[in-house]
């Protein structure tokens, strides 16, 4: 109990959510052994291993990350890779992937722009708010693009079906390779409007030194990281 007092009420919710969804993984992985089903114990525990990440970026760069951002880092690889492929999401609502797809898209895009935003910051990078912006649309677009190939890999080497071919297949019944392509071209879609999105929201935030959610999450990310934001 003394070791929960220390934390707000916050930081104590986000702290059981993470472990609650990492409690299930492993739950899930233990049934998955029982059951003999090898490609959903090796998701499940590829999605257990990624749910550490955060503490990984923490300490390898030196780097304090809000605790409503480590959640959101877990609850979305909950999502996209347990829930998406294990349960099979992609297939039973067909918002799930196109959903998935525009979130990661504003969070890809909000993360180019902190980075070059701290750099600016730190007078390592002398540029106006339109190149920083363009560059944080590219770098969500550059990663989205990275995340498409991981799905053909994934697809093509371990029978996985993140490309969704196989519930396109099911909805127009029959199966052609453009389904793969079609789904492919959705979700970049998806991914460039959402890191549009994010790209507005930063070029705002440079202009005025307020826009909605921006100002919140870098203010969180400064009260916890102030070192990063020094001018040197």
């Amino acid at each position: 109990m003394k070791y929960f007092e220390q934390f707000n009420r916050i930081t104590k919710v986000n702290f059981l959510i993470s472990w609650i969804i990492r409690a299930l993984l492993l739950i899930a992985v233990i049934l998955a052994l029982w059951e003999s089903n090898w490609m959903a114990s090796f998701v499940s525990v590829l999605a257990l291993f990624l749910t550490f990440l955060p503490l990984f970026i923490s300490r390898q760069f030196k780097i304090v990350l809000p605790v409503e951002i480590q959640t959101i880092i877990i609850l979305f690889i909950y999502a996209s890779i347990f829930l998406g492929e294990v349960r099979g999401y992609y297939t039973l609502l067909w918002w799930w992937d196109s959903l998935l797809h525009l979130t990661s898209g504003i969070a890809l895009g909000f993360i180019g722009f902190l980075i070059l935003y701290i750099l600016y910051k730190k007078g390592k990078f002398d540029a106006g708010p339109g190149l920083i912006v363009s560059f944080s649309f590219c770098f969500a677009l550059a990663l989205g693009t990275l995340w498409e190939i991981f799905e053909f890999f994934m697809d093509s080497f371990f029978n996985l079906n993140m490309q969704r071919a196989r519930g396109l297949e099911e909805i127009y019944g029959y199966f052609d390779t453009r389904l793969g392509v079609r789904d492919t071209m959705i979700d970049l879609i998806l991914n460039a409007i959402g890191a549009f999105l994010a790209s507005v929201a930063g070029y705002f935030y440079l202009k005025k030194g307020r826009f909605f959610a921006v100002d919140f999450w870098l203010r969180r990310i400064e009260e916890k990281n102030p070192e990063l934001f020094q001018e040197e």
